[in-house]
């Protein structure tokens, strides 16, 4: 698909993201984790099931967050509609590019930004965290910050992630845990552990921000 193709798919999707999560309304749970830090000039890194994806690009919106974005095709769509809603991009995976998106999410929070992963991504299995997805905030130090989205009404396609889309007027949760220092000199093993434990941390939070919706 050409370029041209793209951003107009990207223009579209933008205007029906903004027109579709307006009519929501929000209820969130635990955002002192991340503005402690932001308040401190401290970035964080976001980590959240990629399913979950479409919320936030609303209600993070124009933060200037650097997301972790797969070189695939529709990451190529994603990266279109995310950045009209002000978020930057790293482009790579642990698939494909992966050292190519390290050093582009390691530059970001140089610069001082926020970083957006989805341990999960790009391809699955879903809501399986990657150890591999910790490597970032490994190698730069800053602190991971879990969260898990709810709604109380939405489409779930029938992609490997059962990506949510909310429905008009639907409720979001989203709630936010605390935050995690990955040791620079963590055995593999352990930061295998702590993959795993994170994963339960997610799936804690997303049932938590269910209820906040129900």
């Amino acid at each position: 698909m050409s370029d041209l193709k793209f951003e107009a798919a990207g223009l579209l999707g933008a205007a029906l993201v903004r027109g579709l999560l307006s009519t929501t309304r929000l209820r969130r749970e635990g955002q002192e984790h991340f503005l402690s830090h932001r308040t401190h000039g401290r970035p964080v890194v976001f980590a959240f099931w990629h399913g979950q994806l479409l919320p936030l690009v609303y209600y993070h919106r124009a933060e200037g967050i650097v997301v972790l974005v797969s070189e695939h095709a529709d990451g190529e769509y994603i990266t279109r509609v995310i950045e009209r809603h002000g978020f930057g991009t790293a482009r790579g995976s642990s698939s494909r590019g992966a050292a190519k998106g390290l050093k582009a999410l390691i530059r970001a929070a140089r610069a001082g930004s926020d970083l957006a992963l989805t341990p999960d991504g790009p391809q699955g299995p879903a809501r399986v965290f990657k150890p591999g997805a910790l490597l970032a905030a490994q190698v730069t130090g800053l602190p991971v910050i879990p969260l898990g989205v709810g709604c109380s009404g939405g489409w779930r396609l029938g992609s490997w992630d059962g990506f949510l889309i909310p429905h008009p007027f639907s409720r979001i949760g989203v709630v936010y845990g605390r935050a995690r220092v990955i040791p620079r000199d963590i055995e593999r093993d352990e930061l295998d552990q702590m993959a795993v434990a994170m994963g339960g941390e997610l799936d804690l939070l997303t049932a938590r921000a269910g209820e906040l919706v129900r």
